[in-house]
Formats: C-alpha cells, structure tokens, sequence
C-alpha cells in the first residue's frame, strides 16, 4: 500500500485556494522571489527536515518561515535544536513559535491505550477522512496532541495518524506503567467475543480479534475473566485466547509458519488502511502474517521494500523462498522515482504467492497456470527476504505489552 503523508494531505487545500485567484506568471515570480527574500531559513529548514523526518509517515517536522518567524511544530526536540543552531551559525534572525510536542493540553497524559477489537486511525482528524492503518486492543500508543475529540498518535511502527476518543484510553506515565505491568493475554482465535460472564450465551461486552491484548484478573475452567484498558471487564472462552508470554515463547517465524498464518487469512477482504482480519490492504496483510509469527513490519509496501535481504530473481524464481515478500510497482524512468505500490508473499508451489487484492487470495506467476495473475508480473519489481533482525521489533526480544 502507498500513500500519502499525513501533512502532505493539506497540500491539495492550498493549491484549491490558490485556484481561484487571478494571478499572471510575472506575479506569481514576484511573489516567490519576495518569499525567498524574506526567508533566508527556508534553506536550513529544508535540510534538518529532509535529516531528521525524510518520511512524513513516521516523524513529524512541519515548520514553515513567516518572515523572521518560525512556526509550527514537531514531535522531535532535537530536529529543533539542530534548526536554531543551522540559523545562529548562519547569523540569520529568527523569532521562534516552534511548538515542540506533546502538547501541554494532554496534561501529562502522553500514552494510550487501544480499547476496542480495532481502532481505526485516519490521516486527518474527521470520521471521512481515509483510513490511514488500524490498531488492536491493547496496543501502546505515543500521545502527541489533541484536536476535538480526535489524538494524533504514534503507533509501535512509528506511524503517525490520528484516533478519536472512543478508540483508546489516555493515561499518565504512572496508569500506563501499571497497565503494562499487569499479566496479559493475547486473543488468538480470528474472530470472537468477550461476554459479560463466563457464558457464550451472556451479553457481549466487545468482539475480539487475533491480537487483541487484555489484562487477566481470573481463570475459570472454561473462561478467562480479562480487564480492558478502560476499565471494562470481559470474560473470553479459555480456547480462544494464550498467556502473552507464552505466546510469545512459541513464536517462531519459519518459512512453514508464515505459509500457514497467511492461508488462515485466505478470503478474508481487501480494506485500504486495513491491518487486521477485520480487512486488511496488501501491507496490511504481510504486517499481520509477521506478527502473527513475533515480529513487527513498517506499515506501507513502499517502507517495507527498504527492510532485508534482496533476493536475486533476474533469472527466475528458483532462489525464492516460503516467507520472501514481492514488491510491485512502477520502475524509475525519465527522472521519476520507482513507485512501490504492491506487496506479497511467496508461498512455493507452482511459483506461487500469496497477497490482498480484492481479498487474499493466491495466484502464480507461472504463464501456464490456471490462477497466473499476468497484471502483477508485468510490474513485478523485486523480492526481500526479512530476517528477524530487520523488523521493526521482534516481540520475542521486545515485547510491547510489558
């Protein structure tokens, strides 16, 4: 999956603004050369965010001169100090107005907690605006600031986007401290409940997906009575859900498991921004095979491409591997960058793989066979293998619940 940045989607409400004005090509100089003039930090601002948040998605570095002034704000204090110190080196005169996140407004309480089955996180802060990446319960959110009823946030993955107020739980250092230090669960059946008491037959209080996160209180033969990180409590079938430690323990992300946690996800359906197996994008469904198995992935095909081992496959698939993923895409031509827009997995077999399109599905890359997918090897780009040392985080090591 690719998109675009979560600042970079104001940019289309600047240029519809300037639409509308009648200005002639000299006017338009004029007023860029009065811009350069006035704004002798531009070059310095250019060079620390291109240094510090070279990929909007992760890192926020959004200042812009007004005049001698600087305004904005980033989520990173040392990006601003590297800036003032560019611009007194360089003897320019500044006023600073960088806000430095997070916010003051949070009041210290800077984490979150995910609360429900899965939260949608969205690239603005509005129900309409797109679906950006998902997050399960339980998952540790960083806080940066709040608009409304909505919270920009930062996921373990480093993917900024924003969550409204019924997705999670805002804590203190201390709250998310006792939070994480309490005995965790992890649902690991795709698709389930928790009830109000230990009967499949009682209310539900919330439904559960593969990955959700729960704090144990109690354990009944057949139920394990779970808190939620708001302060609801639940009880899930004993079946249905595994001690995070143990679950953890039994990680082991061969080339036979990931074949078999990605055909679990066979049919499920295709949703852009989606990460879990309530709809997943191409990305989204290669994410959540690793971390079935332990690790964790970037979140987009074009950050994934950049991770592991390149696998030769300019004369045939022979060197590939169960678990390799398969990048898709458009090559860099006539001064253009390559663009990276699809992800898979290979599978083996009949030159076989498996990805989100549509919904996940397997198709070959063999000419001759019934399920050959002709679009996708026309923009076939290339092939990675990801060890566990190039992931993000492997749970196995570091594990995000404790």
């Amino acid at each position: 999956m690719i998109r675009k940045s979560l600042f970079a989607l104001l940019l289309p409400l600047v240029l519809s603004a300037c639409a509308g004005t009648q200005t002639t090509t000299s006017e338009n100089a004029t007023t860029a050369s009065a811009a350069t003039a006035v704004s002798p930090a531009k070059v310095h601002i250019d060079a620390v965010r291109q240094q510090f948040a070279p990929d909007k998605r992760v890192a926020l570095f959004d200042v812009e001169p007004n005049g001698n002034v600087l305004r904005g704000e980033t989520n990173m204090p040392e990006a601003k100090a590297d800036l003032l110190k560019r611009l007194q080196a360089a003897n320019v005169s500044f006023v600073d107005s960088i806000q430095v996140l997070p916010e003051a407004e949070l009041e210290g309480k800077h984490q979150a907690i995910v609360t429900i089955s899965v939260a949608n996180l969205r690239s603005q802060p509005k129900h309409s605006a797109e679906l950006a990446t998902q997050a399960t319960m339980g998952t540790p959110l960083k806080v940066w600031k709040k608009q409304n009823g909505w919270y920009l946030v930062q996921t373990p993955d480093q993917y900024l986007a924003w969550v409204d107020y019924g997705g999670v739980a805002l804590m203190d250092q201390t709250a998310f401290n006792n939070w994480q230090q309490g005995k965790k669960l992890i649902y690991t059946k795709t698709y389930g409940f928790a009830h109000a008491t230990g009967d499949k037959n009682a209310t539900i209080v919330s439904d559960m997906v593969y990955g959700d996160v729960m704090v144990l209180k109690n354990k009944t033969k057949d139920f394990y009575e779970v808190a939620f990180p708001d302060g609801r409590t639940g009880f899930v079938s004993a079946a249905e859900a595994m001690d995070f430690k143990e679950w953890v323990a039994t990680r082991k992300p061969t080339e036979e498991n990931l074949v078999a946690s990605s055909k679990e996800m066979l049919g499920m359906p295709y949703l852009w921004g989606g990460t879990s197996v309530k709809g997943m994008d191409c990305s989204g469904f290669t994410k959540t095979i690793f971390f079935m198995n332990g690790l964790v992935l970037p979140r987009d095909a074009s950050q994934q491409v950049h991770i592991g081992e390149l696998v030769p496959t300019d004369k045939g698939w022979d060197e590939l591997r169960p678990g390799d993923l398969l990048f898709f895409g458009v090559p860099a031509k006539d001064g253009k960058p390559e663009r990276v827009v699809h992800v898979g997995m290979w599978i083996g077999g009949n030159q076989e793989f498996i990805h989100s399109a549509g919904r996940v599905r397997i198709n070959s890359m063999n000419p001759s066979a019934e399920n050959h997918d002709a679009s996708e090897l026309a923009r076939f780009l290339r092939a990675k293998r990801i060890s566990p040392e190039a992931t993000l985080v492997d749970l196995r090591q570091k594990p995000l619940y404790e």
